[in-house]
């Protein structure tokens, strides 16, 4: 989902140097050829946020502010998988005929397939992709809608031929060492359920265990913080709920419908020992809404921002962006805090009695209405 309109999806990354709009120079150095020289091989490079034919990479079009905006497009010519398989067929009946013979095998038949694709491949219409991609020069950070393992390679591999350094997927992991300088290698691996037979996990799972923990302080707390520059926020956990442990029985359970966070079912996942993986988090701050699925790597899915009230594209975009800063800042001031427990024996003592009184009673007085799956 693109960042200039509707909901965003997004990964943040961090930069390991610093950038300026000098950047839009390397980045039309390494725009995306033009589609009509897409043939058998696919393409792929930089083009303007506006659409997937704009190569014209310039200031003008391309900084809006503190922020450099653009995607990362990918072209190639798809055969259909029903197109292939049916000219498949056709050929190999063909050949069946030919030879005098009742089957092919495995050679002929792959043979076949490879000349099908190559005769169909040229006459086939581009497949367009694209990342959507937003250098923040402000706060040292890249924003994209890669959310797949083999987008955030592309990602990373393309910038770092572009912009010569490889920008740092921001997850749970890295933002414990950047933001606290704290090594999930180095923490014990925990349980949040009272249950004390279970096998505690063998690795650190801080993700899950920030989620979950958000929940349990979000219950306990009320839910009201305060941003690094005073404003005060308030946050709501909402379902659908995906709940996830490794061992034996049912490693992953998801809770939808009806009152998720107030049923038995959850209590149930908790007492065995699963922590929330996927979430859905409300964040308000006076009449300004933000509602994303937020999952346990630091993906964001699906954020809804508050109304814009500039009406330019320019200053519209800007404003947007400004938006999603707040979302993302006041994320990681709520992982800062769970951080600063995490990282206390004392403390985190203290909060996994909490947490295990906490389990013991969620669901205990609610009526089963989720459906789970």
């Amino acid at each position: 989902m693109a960042f200039d309109s509707g909901s965003v999806s997004f990964r943040l990354f961090y930069l390991q140097k610093e950038y300026d709009s000098g950047l839009i120079g390397e980045l039309a150095r390494n725009a995306a050829p033009p589609i009509s020289s897409l043939g058998r091989e696919p393409i792929s490079g930089w083009v303007g946020w506006r659409h997937l034919f704009d190569r014209d990479l310039t200031d003008e079009r391309c900084v809006l502010g503190p922020y450099l905006h653009a995607q990362l497009m990918s072209a190639e010519k798809k055969v259909p998988a029903a197109l292939l398989r049916a000219h498949v067929c056709m050929e190999e009946e063909a050949e069946l005929r030919a030879r005098g013979v009742e089957f092919l095998n495995r050679t002929a038949k792959a043979e076949i397939r490879q000349r099908v694709f190559e005769t169909l491949q040229p006459a086939m219409p581009p497949t367009l992709s694209s990342i959507p991609v937003v250098v923040d020069f402000r706060n040292n950070l890249l924003l994209a809608g890669a959310l797949s393992d083999k987008q955030v390679d592309a990602l990373a591999a393309a910038f770092r031929e572009t912009a010569g350094s490889v920008p740092v997927l921001l997850t749970p992991e890295t933002a414990a060492i950047r933001r606290k300088g704290l090594n999930a290698n180095d923490l014990m691996p925990t349980s949040f359920s009272p249950d004390t037979s279970l096998e505690s996990p063998h690795e650190s799972t801080l993700g899950m265990d920030f989620l979950t923990w958000l929940w349990f302080v979000w219950e306990k707390e009320g839910g009201v913080y305060h941003l690094p520059d005073g404003r005060e926020f308030g946050i709501m956990l909402e379902g659908p709920l995906t709940f996830f442990r490794e061992g034996q029985g049912a490693h992953e359970a998801v809770l939808r419908k009806g009152m998720p966070l107030n049923s038995r079912e959850a209590g149930t996942a908790l007492y065995c020992g699963k922590k929330l993986r996927r979430a859905k988090l409300s964040v308000a701050l006076k009449d300004e809404i933000y509602t994303a699925t937020l999952d346990m790597d630091f993906a964001v899915r699906s954020l809804k921002l508050p109304k814009c009230e500039q009406v330019d594209p320019a200053g519209r975009f800007q404003e947007r962006m400004l938006f999603v800063e707040t979302f993302w800042t006041a994320l990681l001031d709520l992982y800062d805090r769970f951080l600063d427990l995490r990282g206390s024996r004392k403390k985190w003592e203290a909060t996994l009695s909490g947490m295990h009184e906490w389990i013991n009673h969620v669901g205990e007085h609610a009526a089963p209405e989720a459906d789970g799956e």
